[in-house]
């Protein structure tokens, strides 16, 4: 999704520049302004202030430019000198829009980027006007896009990636702020209960002031495209088969309810999608009859990712993702999710039952390669698609029972994967099933390393591709393949040489 942020002509407030929002002393600048507005609206001049507080009026035309910060002395004998309050003297916001215009473009030319320029700061001043100084914020935030743009590197990836899930494992994946919001637009466009239609959602793109538009020529790198300025969104005429026709609606105006404005780094891009994903999905499936559904299957013990599928009419996937959010804090269920590329490659996952996943040196999950013998790989092995697949695992961290399903995507086949610790089947529907894998993973001996003499006849003579999506690349760890299965390798090249 590309959400297009269109130029405005008269903004309330300048976007301020991100890279200098903590530099000392930068409240000096709305401070000052607020300052000399007040005096100037009192008829007073620089001198007569200046003789008020006891101070040199080019001490006060300091203050007044934001290049020093006064103390609280001086702030109440200013205050008291303009006839204001000093928490009037304190408010942070600008006190008019070509202030916060001036004060954004003066935060911007006291920002690491700009001074790594090395040029010199054009002295805002009110000579130029408001276009002229739109065109100076508008380049620098430009090149301090392309710098961050620059340093997202994949260890960023990796650690904003470890980071994030750390976070949710904390929350137990369970956002009360966007329940709220979920619970408060459902009412608004007077939804009761039972599956979410296509026109209950066209209903609240309306209600929050957006018009749906079908279009055949969307980009092909997008499910959707906002205009924020006229309030329109644009979706493809052609469904995909494999995504729910109602998902790129909510998660375009999902993004403007959670607040979200450009990225401004890997971490941000990564937390807003989390976001959007969890509200898209507490709409599809409303916590009240979410809730309702699970604690009546688990009272029967026959909790089934199926069965949330079916009566919300919603993927497999999103069943899944949404279980994880009510399983710990409305059910008391400890659980574990996978999102698997069919190459082996961790897409998405999160866990707070204590499962060992796979990970690098900085902690980061996704885009390391998954145990041959989890569920989420031998899921592929299994010829009937149409049943779901339920299996035991022992690992070194305890056993863990799975149940996993495959979806198709362009990029190929995925496996979605949800699991919990043994204690925790007798909830499940499946937790008879026979099969069972044993995995002595993270030891390179259980898969990672082929077997001696193949690794021996083969190391060095192989050169895979990587079936992988490229855009995944990017938060892989580092090897000689990345995303690449180096025994699954090995093993063909023994079954397909020349004898």
């Amino acid at each position: 999704m590309v959400i297009v942020d269109p130029p405005t002509r008269r903004p309330s407030r300048a976007p301020a520049a991100s890279a200098t929002t903590e530099h000392d002393g930068l409240d000096a600048l709305t401070l000052g302004r607020r300052i000399r507005l007040l005096r100037r609206e009192r008829g007073m001049t620089l001198e007569r202030l200046a003789a008020a507080v006891g101070r040199a009026p080019s001490q006060v035309s300091t203050i007044e430019n934001g290049k020093r910060e006064p103390s609280l002395a001086m702030l109440r004998l200013m205050a008291a000198a303009l006839g204001a309050t000093v928490d009037d003297l304190m408010s942070a916001e600008p006190p008019s829009e070509r202030d916060a215009l001036e004060i954004a473009v003066e935060r911007a030319q006291h920002g690491p980027v700009f001074t790594a320029l090395g040029l010199p700061a054009t002295r805002v001043s009110k000579g130029q006007n408001d276009e002229t100084l739109r065109t100076i914020l508008a380049l620098h935030n430009e090149i301090e896009r392309l710098n961050r743009e620059r340093a997202a590197t994949p260890e960023e990836a990796r650690r904003a990636n470890a980071e994030l899930r750390k976070e949710m494992r904390s929350r137990d994946n369970y956002f009360p702020e966007l329940e709220k919001q979920a619970l408060e637009l459902l009412g608004a466009v007077g939804h009761t209960g039972g599956p979410v239609s296509h026109q209950v959602v066209a209903d609240m793109a309306t209600h929050l002031g957006y018009s749906l538009h079908y279009v055949g020529d969307l980009p092909h790198s997008t499910r959707s495209v906002t205009d924020k300025r006229n309030r329109r969104i644009y979706l493809p005429t052609e469904q995909s088969a494999s995504h729910d026709s109602r998902s790129p609606i909510l998660q375009a105006f999902a993004s403007h309810l959670c607040g979200h404005d450009e990225p401004r780094s890997y971490a941000d891009f990564l937390r807003q999608r989390v976001e959007t994903n969890y509200l898209t999905a507490a709409i599809l499936l409303p916590e009240r009859d979410t809730v309702k559904l699970l604690t009546e299957a688990k009272n029967l013990r026959r909790i089934s990712m199926e069965d949330l599928r079916d009566a919300f009419a919603v993927s497999y996937e999103t069943a899944a993702h949404r279980f994880t959010n009510l399983a710990t804090a409305r059910l008391g269920i400890p659980v574990h999710f996978m999102k698997v590329h069919e190459s082996g490659t961790i897409i998405k996952a999160y866990e707070n039952d204590s499962v060992r996943f796979p990970s690098d040196a900085l902690g980061a999950v996704e885009g390391t390669t998954v145990c041959r013998s989890w569920t989420a790989r031998t899921v592929f092995d299994v010829e009937d698609r149409f049943s779901p697949w339920y299996q035991y695992t022992d690992t070194s961290s305890g056993t863990f029972w799975c149940t996993s399903r495959i979806e198709k995507a362009k990029e190929g086949d995925y496996s979605v994967s949800v699991g919990v610790p043994f204690v925790h089947v007798k909830w499940f529907r499946g937790r008879e099933t026979v099969n069972r894998a044993v995995s002595r993973c993270p030891d390179e001996s259980c898969c990672r390393r082929a077997p001696d003499e193949l690794f021996e006849r083969w190391s060095g003579q192989a050169w895979p591709a990587a079936r992988t999506p490229t855009s995944l690349l990017a938060a892989l760890p580092t090897g000689t393949f990345p995303g690449v299965d180096e025994t699954e390798v090995f093993q063909f090249l023994e079954a397909h040489a020349p004898r």
